[in-house]
């Protein structure tokens, strides 16, 4: 088996249930002859970086997975055939891998999606933490020092007041 990426953009225009079965025959091909999904992303309906078949958007799919080269050229044919995909490109990353080196290949992905997943966590969090103001003591003396000067000055002047009664 020889490891491959394949990335294909689907008419914006197709409902859910469409691109999941476009996806779902795409991987019926990939996994004959013990073919392997690796990783399968739905990035979503995206701007197209020019016109592709008088269209301004895409849904790109991008798909990691391990088979064996014909079912890559049916998968292929078949993507020729199908209106629904505006474009496609397949490239192969290895020429053999083993059934090793795909459960190595599906924990580093999982442990990407886990890590992205974890600094997403971190930053919604910092952006909470940022949005309420902390009251710092450093904060608070200012306000103790304009407290003091004002009760200094009400005192003095209320001496004063008695001192002019007097």
């Amino acid at each position: 088996m020889r490891r491959y990426e394949t990335i294909y953009i689907l008419r914006p225009t197709m409902s859910e249930d469409e691109v999941n079965a476009t996806i779902e025959n795409t991987n019926t091909i990939l996994n004959n002859d013990d073919g392997q999904i690796i990783s399968l992303d739905k990035w979503g309906v995206r701007t197209l970086a020019y016109l592709i078949q008088k269209e301004t958007q895409g849904y790109y799919v991008f798909c990691d997975y391990a088979t064996e080269p014909g079912n890559v050229t049916e998968m292929e044919r078949r993507f020729r055939i199908d209106e629904s995909v505006m474009k496609y490109m397949t490239i192969k990353t290895s020429d053999s891998i083993d059934a090793d080196g795909i459960t190595a290949a599906r924990g580093e992905y999982e442990a990407a999606v886990a890590a992205v997943a974890e600094a997403e966590a971190a930053k919604q969090e910092a952006e909470q933490s940022d949005s309420k103001p902390e009251v710092t003591k450093d904060a608070e003396a200012p306000k103790a020092e304009v407290a003091t000067e004002v009760a200094t000055e009400t005192t003095e002047a209320s001496e004063a007041t008695e001192t002019k009664s007097d």
